[in-house]
């Protein structure tokens, strides 16, 4: 994931704790700090899946930004004003 830190999201996402997530080198240090549990669930498969497209193929950055935003949503992690 080279170009993570400088590939921006579709959109800026905020967490509760006040992490902005604004490239996909954000999402990928909050996901880091998960534990290989986390990491498993559905919803986070799909959200790494999506950004590890989206890092590809950049047309992709948009269903990936929303992917991410549902991850952290049903994780309680999301600000209802990133909703």
């Amino acid at each position: 994931m080279s170009n993570a830190g400088h590939t921006l999201l579709a959109f800026d996402l905020v967490c509760k704790d006040d992490t902005a997530l604004i490239t996909i080198g954000d999402a990928v240090r909050v996901i880091s700090l998960f534990t290989p549990e986390q990491r498993e669930m559905y919803q986070w498969r799909n959200a790494i899946h999506m950004l590890n497209i989206a890092l590809r193929e950049p047309s992709y950055i948009t269903a990936a930004t929303v992917t991410l935003q549902t991850a952290l949503n049903l994780s309680g992690m999301l600000r209802p004003e990133s909703l």
